[in-house]
């Protein structure tokens, strides 16, 4: 099978490195033979139908943090992603571009480019489907390829697999949870050791789980994109992130904190979607299963008739994410065997 990766950060790096470390196993167990045909990135192109050379790609990433290592016969400089979908001959596309939340650019581009040329995507941008999945899944079924977006929420817990799947027979009436790590480390920190959240934040930029600019983070809007994706693929509504109530947590004190506490309760960010659609900090009882510290993600689906269902993982990480794109590729291929 051959595979395109649009944006080659941690992610797409991760996800080569374990297609070639479980190469043998991925032949033997699910018939899978991926082949990394061609990779973009923000300064141009490395295409090789005949697979590109993934140690000396990864090399010449950390080296000079481009492609340019894989030599001119490869690699084009500031050849655009777009051009390269339609060129090359390919039967996956993985998205893995940043997350823009105003437009959905360049992703929903290459997106859209992607299933009209009927290539299948795995997408773990966010931007796109915050924007415009409902069209998205449209376009998809139109033009009869498949859209897999995994690792969009949960990284590699398997958030909207559980709901999908495994709650089958069940209706969902809402749900509720921690959609963001680097919000949930941060409030951890305030109530934990009693630090404010500016030292909480920069500890947490510090640790390479929050960004250099963290507004997606802090004001909510990550948790909104991972909500609306998971709303409208778990209970088939048709969101938008801008049908969002959003409050982050820039505004969280200490006397909140302390306030909350002396309730016996947790001040986290959750995200809720069920009569209404919001992000905003609540009061979470210390025993209740969402109380989760550090980078956790956990997520409640309030079912019938099963009741409150909890799942808890590691809601980032570039090789956990990784591993989502991977179950999506494998789940391309058993569509393909069936």
């Amino acid at each position: 099978m051959r595979l395109m990766l649009v944006g080659f950060g941690v992610v797409s790096q991760s996800f080569a490195e374990i297609i070639q470390s479980q190469s043998t196993k991925l032949a033997r167990d699910y018939g899978l033979r991926p082949r990394i045909v061609a990779a973009v990135d923000s300064h141009g192109a490395a295409v090789d139908p005949s697979g590109l050379d993934i140690p000396l790609a990864l090399k010449s990433k950390k080296v000079s943090r481009s492609l340019s290592g894989l030599g001119a016969d490869v690699y084009t400089e500031g050849k655009a992603a777009a051009d390269v979908i339609r060129e090359v001959e390919c039967e996956v596309v993985i998205e893995a571009t940043p997350s823009e939340l105003t437009k959905g650019e360049p992703g929903l581009t290459h997106v859209r480019t992607a299933m009209k040329e009927g290539r299948h995507v795995i997408c773990v941008n966010k931007g796109p489907l915050a924007l415009a999945m409902p069209a998205l899944m449209e376009l998809a079924g139109h033009n009869d390829v498949r859209f897999k977006f995994s690792g969009t929420v949960g990284g590699g817990t398997p958030v909207l697999d559980l709901a999908k799947k495994c709650l089958e027979g069940c209706s969902i009436e809402s749900i509720r949870g921690i959609l963001n790590g680097t919000c949930n480390y941060i409030l951890t920190k305030m109530t934990s050791e009693g630090v404010e959240m500016k030292e909480a934040l920069a500890e947490a930029q510090k640790l390479g789980y929050a960004e250099a600019d963290p507004t997606n983070d802090v004001g909510g809007f990550d948790s909104a994109c991972k909500l609306v994706i998971t709303s409208n693929y778990v209970m088939g509504t048709s969101l938008s992130i801008r049908d969002v109530d959003i409050k982050g947590i820039t505004e969280v004190s200490m006397d909140d904190i302390a306030s909350a506490r002396s309730r016996g309760n947790a001040l986290k960010l959750i995200g809720f979607v069920g009569d209404n659609a919001k992000v905003t900090p609540e009061e979470v009882p210390l025993t209740h299963p969402l109380n989760v510290s550090g980078t956790f993600n956990a997520i409640t689906f309030d079912t019938d008739p099963a009741g409150e269902i909890t799942l808890v993982g590691k809601g980032a990480g570039g090789r956990e994410t990784a591993s989502s794109v991977l179950r999506d590729l494998i789940e391309i291929r058993k569509d393909f065997a069936r």
